[in-house]
């Protein structure tokens, strides 16, 4: 695996960086299901990857994003880009307009149905957005599909209501949840694979037993990969879908 630091290094900082801040607000809002238009926004997002899109074709990259004026027919023109790879070339710039459009025409006058259409559409900012990003590390590092995804999701720095941190120590702000609940929690709450010491350092447990018992359960249901010969655990989808379901419950 590439180290994170040497993903998309190319790409200017100054895209770059707004590049993997935009995403990161993507998923940390949907984790935290705050899923209006107005918190879960793909807009700036659309404008990083126009920019870098247009900077591959143009050879030459902008120092910061900026707005097409004309966003649909700016993205339209970069699929004359035939030297560019198919996915710059007519892929993304073909997504980028849809995921605007959720961006700038969604959200209001949504009436009746039993599925809040909040849901659906950042679902499908989600959806869009992830797959963007693992595309650009992808091409930009010629990697398989789920490695590049797996780079992607390293990049993802999610925060949790229920979980504070200072940046070395995480804390789980409801001390009566049980001991399963905040193991997932913690564990979700960080972007990558975490030291199992570490781990049992943060619940403040007293029985070390105890607590491998429960991450070893945790693990046999597929909530968390554990990697006893590492000594690291890292969360795995059953336990995001329970981490939010869990979060929306707390509220």
């Amino acid at each position: 695996m590439i180290p994170q630091v040497q993903l998309l290094t190319s790409i200017p900082q100054g895209l770059r960086d707004p590049l993997i801040e935009e995403y990161n607000s993507i998923v940390r809002n949907y984790m935290e299901r705050r899923w209006s238009p107005s918190e879960l926004s793909g807009g700036r997002f659309c404008e990083v990857v126009y920019s870098i899109l247009d900077g591959h074709a143009l050879g030459s990259y902008a120092t910061s994003p900026s707005k097409p004026r004309d966003f649909l027919s700016a993205c339209r023109a970069l699929e004359s880009q035939i030297r560019a790879p198919r996915s710059f070339q007519i892929l993304i710039p073909r997504l980028l307009p849809a995921l605007y459009e959720i961006r700038n025409n969604r959200g209001v006058g949504h009436t009746g149905g039993d599925v809040d259409p909040n849901l659906m559409d950042a679902s499908a900012v989600l959806a869009m957005a992830s797959w963007i990003m693992a595309e650009l590390v992808r091409v930009y590092h010629n990697l398989p599909i789920a490695e590049a995804q797996r780079a992607v999701d390293n990049f993802v720095e999610r925060r949790l209501p229920v979980v504070w941190t200072d940046g070395n120590i995480r804390r789980v702000l409801d001390p009566g949840l049980p001991l399963k609940d905040q193991i997932v929690l913690l564990i979700a709450s960080c972007s990558a694979t975490v030291p199992i010491d570490k781990l049992f350092k943060w619940t403040d447990y007293q029985s070390r037993a105890h607590f491998n018992r429960i991450l070893r359960t945790l693990h046999k249901a597929r909530f968390v990969e554990l990697d006893e010969e590492s000594g690291t655990a890292i969360i795995l989808p059953p336990g995001t879908d329970y981490v939010t379901e869990l979060i929306q419950n707390l509220k």
